[in-house]
C-alpha cells in the first residue's frame, strides 16, 4: 500500500497542473494516468491567454515551445457567411500532443506519475483507497478527478450525468493546409460546428462536433464529412484542399454537457470532470488549468490547519468554482442554442457584422480576466 496526501486520477490538463502546483508546495502527490505520454486527445487546441501567467508561475511556457500566437476570430454561418473579429485577450495555439507532454514532463521530475487505470475508489474514516487494474493501492485523505468528460469511473461513482442520454459526438484531425497562424475559425454546419487553428507544429487542428443521428444518417465518417460538415462553403474547400496528417480521425461520443458537482463522493473534480463547456466557446482548456489553479489555492490554505476541515474545503471549492465558471457555462449553453438554430445564427450574423464589438462582449462572457 503507497500512502501519499493526495492521489490525482487523470493526467489531463487539470490533473497535471494539480500535481505540479501542489507538488512544488512540498505535498507528496501520485498521479494515476491510463495513457501512456505523450498522446493525441480529441479537443479544439485553442488555449485562451487567461492561463498563460498561471503556466508561467508553474514553470511553463507554451510560446517557447512553438505555440502560435492567436489574436482573429472567424465565425461563419452555415451558407458560409463570415465574420472576423479581435479577440479580446487572445491566446495560443498548441497541441495536446505537446502541451500534455511539457505538463508531464514537469510534473514527473516534482512527484510520481503512474501509467495504470483505476478501477475502484473507496472512501473509509476519512482515507480514499483507489485501486488498479494491476492490483497497486493507493492511499490518501484526498483524491481529485481530473479524468475527463466520460470515464468508467464516473459508472463506479454512479454520477447521475453518466446515465442520461447525450446526442454529441466529436472528430479531429491535423492537416497540411495554408491557414492564418493568428486565427481560430468557428463555423457552423447543420448540426454541428467545427474549429480550427494552428499549432506549434505548423499543421491545422479541425475538431469538429455534430449530433451522433447526423452521423447515423450519413453512414460513415467520411459520407458525414463530405455531405453534412462541407455543407459550410468554407469547410467545404478546407476539407478538399487540406492534407491530412493522421492515419485516421480520432473520434469520441457520448459528450454531455449536463451540469456537474465540483465535488462528488468527496472527491474534488477538476476540468471536464467538474463541467464542460461548449467547444464553441473555445475556453475549456483555460477552464481546466484555471480549475485547477483554484482547487490547489484552497487546500493549500485549508491544510495549514491541523486537522483539515474537509467539508469546509468542500464547500469552499464548490462555491468559488461556481462562482467563476457557472456563467461562462450559461453564456455558453445560449451561444450553442442560437448557433444551431439557422434562422437564428442568421440574424445573429447579421447583428455582429454590424456590430462587432456585440460579438466580442459575448467571449468576454465567456473568457476570465488573466490569472496569476
Amino acid at each position: 500500500m503507497k500512502s501519499y496526501e493526495l492521489i490525482i486520477i487523470g493526467g489531463g490538463l487539470a490533473g497535471l497542473c494539480c500535481a505540479i502546483h501542489l507538488a512544488k508546495e512540498g505535498k507528496s502527490v501520485v498521479v494515476i494516468e491510463k495513457e501512456s505520454f505523450p498522446h493525441h486527445k480529441v479537443c479544439g487546441e485553442y488555449v485562451s491567454n487567461e492561463v498563460v501567467g498561471y503556466l508561467n508561475a508553474l514553470g511553463i511556457d507554451p510560446y517557447h515551445h512553438g505555440a502560435v500566437a492567436i489574436n482573429e476570430l472567424e465565425w461563419s454561418t452555415v451558407d458560409g457567411k463570415n465574420v472576423c473579429v479581435e479577440l479580446p485577450l487572445g491566446g495560443f495555439g498548441m497541441s495536446r500532443f505537446a502541451l500534455d507532454h511539457l505538463l508531464f514532463q514537469k510534473a514527473s521530475s516534482f512527484c510520481e506519475v503512474v501509467q495504470e487505470t483505476v478501477t475502484e475508489v473507496s472512501f473509509h474514516d476519512n482515507i480514499f483507497t483507489v485501486e488498479t487494474q494491476t492490483g497497486t493501492h493507493f492511499q490518501a485523505p484526498i483524491v481529485v478527478g481530473a479524468f475527463g468528460k466520460r470515464s468508467l469511473l464516473d459508472k463506479k461513482l454512479e454520477r447521475k450525468f453518466i446515465n442520461e442520454r447525450t446526442a454529441w459526438m466529436a472528430v479531429k484531425g491535423h492537416y497540411e493546409y495554408d491557414y492564418p497562424v493568428n486565427r481560430v475559425g468557428l463555423h457552423t454546419f447543420d448540426g454541428g460546428y467545427c474549429g480550427l487553428s494552428k499549432t506549434e507544429s505548423g499543421s491545422v487542428n479541425a475538431c469538429y462536433l455534430a449530433t451522433v443521428p447526423s452521423f447515423k444518417n450519413a453512414g460513415s465518417l467520411e459520407a458525414h464529412r463530405k455531405t453534412v460538415v462541407s455543407s459550410n462553403p468554407i469547410l467545404k474547400e478546407f476539407f478538399a484542399k487540406a492534407k491530412p496528417l493522421f492515419d485516421a480521425p480520432l473520434t469520441i461520443s457520448q459528450i454531455s454537457f449536463a451540469s456537474k458537482p465540483p465535488v462528488e463522493n468527496h472527491i474534488f473534480m477538476v476540468g471536464d470532470s467538474a463541467g464542460l463547456i461548449h467547444p464553441l466557446c473555445g475556453n475549456g482548456m483555460a477552464m481546466a488549468i484555471h480549475g485547477a489553479k483554484i482547487f490547489c489555492e484552497l487546500y493549500l490554505q485549508a491544510s495549514k490547519e491541523e486537522p483539515l476541515n474537509r467539508a469546509d474545503l468542500e464547500r469552499a471549492y464548490e462555491k468559488q468554482w461556481s462562482a467563476t465558471f457557472s456563467n461562462r457555462l450559461r453564456v455558453g449553453s445560449w451561444v450553442q442554442e442560437i448557433l444551431m438554430r439557422p434562422g437564428w445564427a442568421s440574424i445573429g450574423y447579421q447583428v455582429v457584422r454590424k456590430a462587432p464589438m456585440l460579438l466580442k462582449k459575448i467571449i468576454q462572457q465567456t473568457h476570465g480576466q488573466p490569472i496569476a
